[in-house]
């Protein structure tokens, strides 16, 4: 009996002796409660995969943030708990860990219920919890796996640094080559290497040309016959952009007055070698096919895949009867937030590019025979057309105004004019003193501002819940502004700021911020769309009416959309 029962007791001996040695007990209750907040709402509603995710990233964040800091703590020399209480306090804190867990697991599904209730989508129901759990598991398992990979190199690079040096600079010096050369593998080797495959995956979508989607047969169409610029060089997202141009019946039939054809313009990019020569090619043939002879001329800066928003541009044809012309060039493959990250630069320099070249012709016509000149673009695109001018272009030559919608919170103008916002004036909805020539809104409004207009006119549209436009680098420090009160009508009032975890969460909404109905998060529905164009072109003729015909138009649309 003795013989048996030793080498259990020495195995439980053994298994308390490794978590005594390997396990922070204060890490796993800091993990625990980094899990908790990280169940709470954010922006987005989160499927149970996706929280899971979050959860187990969470843990590991906040573990890691611990063992961090005992670390530091040690080196320091600082006293700890002797041997014998720590046996006793880590298994506690353990147990006090899970008890946390499940206490916010049980409430979990209800807080993503009541952001799923303000955006009108159905419950979650049944086995949400479970999921979140099994999900966080294995990637907190994971993540602290490859952080127990980089402790043993840590160690290792100390070990040889201390044939040279003493051990405790040894240490030091150790993990900043850990650091960095955990850095540039992640940067230079695995992060190159997924957005190389995703960007050469989207080339090739790109080039597709599906059998049901035809080039023009019209002599002034892009793309047609004689266009300057090759159907399928407009790039998969140009082609659709061009092909699905309404014609004047099909405007007619809505607004009730007679309408032009609307031109779109589309330049992709394989349409040729160096950024310049597409901004060339698409403002020569913006020019062939007669745009500078429109009442109105809109330069467009796409999504970072290319993607023209009809939600956007049938609202802006529509308002003003095909007597349209929008010219677009594409800069990327990548998703926004994606190109936001890895290719900052290509956005801003493409809309530069695209402006100086469409403005120097529109400069070489008389004031008189000019169409009035708008901007347009649609988030990382927004960013880019912001971007795009300068202020001695607008000195002499302005432009009539622009739209921009879900800028990115990386634009510094949308960030001046935030910050500079009249006192009062919420940071999702910012006033500014006079309005005339800056205004927001979120689309909800009958009106953008009761006030005059200046001879500029430039609208934000941007939802409260979208986390490409709130998304703050410092809010894992200090909570953002939009968190104050009012708050947007969609943000939830259970949401609340937690150090480090409420960036991990918005970092995660942006990724899903697309993954919810039109007219929220940065879904941007065709209705709202309606009044900032009104206001920004502001085209005759259109009485309360025609306007609540208009809307009832896109919203039957939006329906349609909708539907299974």
């Amino acid at each position: 009996m003795t013989r048996s029962s030793t080498p259990r007791t020495a195995l439980g001996r053994g298994l308390i002796a490794w978590l005594d040695r390997r396990t922070s007990g204060v890490g796993l209750v800091v993990g625990a409660l980094f899990v908790a907040a990280a169940l709470t709402p954010s922006l987005i509603p989160r499927s149970p995969e996706i929280q899971g995710i979050l959860a187990g990233t969470s843990f590991a964040a906040g573990y890691g943030a611990t063992v961090a800091a005992g670390m530091l703590w040690r080196y320091l020399q600082l006293p700890g708990l002797p041997d014998r209480q720590a046996r006793i306090v880590v298994p506690l804190m353990g147990l006090g860990a899970l008890a946390i867990i499940l206490v916010f697991l049980a409430r979990s599904t209800r807080w993503q219920n009541d952001i799923r209730a303000a955006m009108a989508l159905p419950p979650s129901e049944g086995a949400a919890p479970l999921i979140v759990a099994g999900h966080g598991i294995v990637v907190a398992a994971a993540l602290l796996i490859v952080a127990k990979l980089l402790a043993a190199l840590v160690r290792l690079v100390s070990r040889h640094i201390a044939r040279v040096l003493p051990p405790r600079p040894a240490r030091v010096l150790g993990i900043v080559i850990t650091l960095f050369l955990a850095q540039q593998v992640f940067s230079g080797v695995l992060l190159r290497g997924v957005v190389r495959s995703i960007d050469t995956s989207a080339q090739a979508l790109d080039a597709l040309i599906p059998a049901d989607l035809t080039p023009p047969t019209g002599a002034f169409q892009p793309g047609g016959p004689g266009s300057l610029v090759a159907w399928q060089d407009l790039g998969r997202e140009g082609r659709i952009f061009v092909a699905n141009t309404p014609d004047p019946d099909s405007l007619t039939a809505v607004t009730g007055r007679p309408a032009r054809q609307p031109l779109r313009v589309y330049v992709g990019l394989n349409a040729a070698d160096t950024l310049e020569a597409r901004a060339d090619l698409a403002a020569r043939e913006l020019e062939r096919a007669g745009g500078f002879d429109r009442a109105t001329l809109v330069v467009a800066m796409p999504t970072g895949t290319g993607w023209m928003d009809p939600a956007a541009i049938e609202p802006l044809e529509m308002l003003n009867h095909g007597d349209v012309a929008t010219v677009a060039l594409q800069y990327s493959y990548l998703q926004s937030w994606i190109s936001l990250l890895v290719q900052p630069d290509y956005a801003t320099d493409a809309g530069r590019a695209l402006f100086a070249a469409v403005h120097r012709l529109w400069l070489e016509r008389p004031p008189e025979a000019r169409p009035r000149l708008y901007l347009y673009g649609l988030s990382l695109g927004a960013h880019a057309s912001q971007q795009s001018l300068r202020l001695h272009e607008m000195l002499d030559q302005p432009v009539d105004g622009a739209l921009w919608v879900g800028p990115p919170f990386v634009s510094p103008l949308w960030q001046t004019l935030t910050a500079e916002r009249d006192p009062g004036s919420p940071a999702w909805l910012p006033q500014l003193t006079t309005g005339e020539v800056v205004r927001f809104t979120d689309g909800r409004r009958d009106d953008i501002g009761d006030g005059p207009w200046g001879r500029v006119r430039i609208v934000y549209l941007q939802y409260g819940s979208d986390p490409i436009v709130f998304f703050r680098p410092d809010s894992g420090f200090r909570p953002p502004g939009w968190l104050a009160y009012p708050r947007a009508p969609e943000v939830s009032d259970a949401l609340r700021w937690y150090p480090i975890v409420t960036q991990l969460q918005l970092a995660f909404d942006m990724a899903i911020a697309l993954e919810v109905p039109m007219g929220h998060g940065h879904l941007y529905s065709y209705v709202d769309h309606i009044d900032p164009w009104l206001a920004v072109t502001d085209p005759p003729g259109w009485d309360a009416d025609r306007l609540a015909r208009l809307r009832a138009h896109f919203r039957a649309r939006e329906q349609a959309l909708a539907a299974p």
